[in-house]
């Protein structure tokens, strides 16, 4: 079974919806060899990384970094298991190089927010 990746797919909203996005800061996410360049899913890339860069800015990052997108998959997630929850939440992501700290905007609270 050939199954095509539309990477195109992965975000479905406009740049202005990035405002209405949680920013949490983490420490630490080491791996990030399953991150994805926004430029490679939306022709207007620039958008979304400027509104992202100053949601960043303005809960503190330092602005050193590359903001990527980070896939969580559905089965990361507490509660009831629902046809429409199948593909897990993609946030927008950043590691501060100055001292390792990810900077997370996310659509939904996140289950290491409910956590500590």
């Amino acid at each position: 079974m050939n199954r095509e990746r539309d990477r195109t797919k992965i975000i479905d909203y406009s740049p202005e919806i990035l405002k209405t996005f949680q920013v949490i800061m983490y420490e630490w996410i080491d791996n990030l060899c399953f991150t994805i360049d926004p430029g490679e899913c939306l022709t207007n890339a620039q958008d979304y990384l400027a509104i992202a860069t100053e949601m960043f800015e303005e809960a503190g990052w330092n602005g050193d970094g590359v903001i990527e997108l980070m896939w969580i998959p559905p089965f990361m997630f507490n509660g009831p298991r629902t046809k429409d929850f199948t593909v897990g939440v993609t946030v927008w992501h950043v590691k501060q190089r100055s001292d390792g700290f990810s900077w997370i905007l996310s659509p939904i609270e996140l289950p290491c927010q409910t956590e500590f």
